[in-house]
């Protein structure tokens, strides 16, 4: 997937190109609106912008409304500031989201792969007898409701939003510790797996060994 970013802070550039190209996006930096518009009437193949409102050669706002909106291309706002009136205004012509800096750079990160499962008109995945509906939240196993805990639930979005993209099993900790507080072991997560195995299937979710997790798409 091709990510253009138009933003003018160099180190908001540096961690965001490392934080994509680390999940297999390539990532595209530039800090202007001329630079930007040379470079779109030159490349076919973005998937989504991010764009920051205030650019040092004019606005981003601007920018969308007289030229990004008519290319049918996702963007994500950055502001500087959590502005009523700008947010309002961003959302109302047609962005998808926003952010408001600073930010974390997880959370721009799941954004992104939800707002391209959506425009991938994937917002239903299936594999194999399995369907997860993105925005309800709701897994299927043969069309029947899967009753899974909040936590299983989470750590099942969380393969889902990283189709093909193996979760390594320190980043798992991570989101739990975020999620509930719990300091829990490598044994542990091997538990929840097994759990949510017992309920979807054990060919659904791909162990990869000594590393972590991932639902690969048929």
């Amino acid at each position: 997937m091709n990510i253009l970013l138009i933003e003018d802070n160099i180190n908001i550039i540096k961690g965001l190109t490392y934080s994509f190209v680390k999940d297999n996006y390539n990532l595209t930096s530039k800090t202007n609106i001329k630079d930007t518009l040379d470079y779109i009437n030159n490349n076919y193949n973005i998937d989504l912008i991010i764009l920051d409102i205030a650019l040092p050669d004019g606005n981003g706002i601007s920018l969308y409304n007289d030229y990004l909106k008519k290319l049918n291309i996702p963007v994500i706002f950055l502001t500087a500031n959590d502005d009523e009136d700008d947010i309002v205004k961003c959302l109302e012509l047609g962005a998808e989201d926003y952010l408001t800096k600073p930010f974390s750079t997880k959370e721009l990160i799941a954004r992104v792969n939800k707002i391209l499962l959506r425009y991938k008109k994937k917002s239903i995945i299936k594999v194999k007898n399995i369907s997860f509906d993105m925005d309800k939240l709701v897994l299927y196993k043969d069309n029947e409701v899967v009753n899974l805990t909040a936590l299983e639930l989470k750590l099942v979005n969380l393969l889902f939003l990283n189709l093909n993209k193996v979760i390594s099993r320190d980043m798992i900790l991570e989101k739990i510790w975020e999620w509930t507080g719990n300091d829990v072991d490598y044994h542990t997560v091997t538990v929840y797996f097994n759990r949510i195995r017992d309920k979807i299937g054990k060919d659904v979710i791909i162990t990869i060994k000594g590393i972590g997790y991932r639902i690969d798409e048929k």
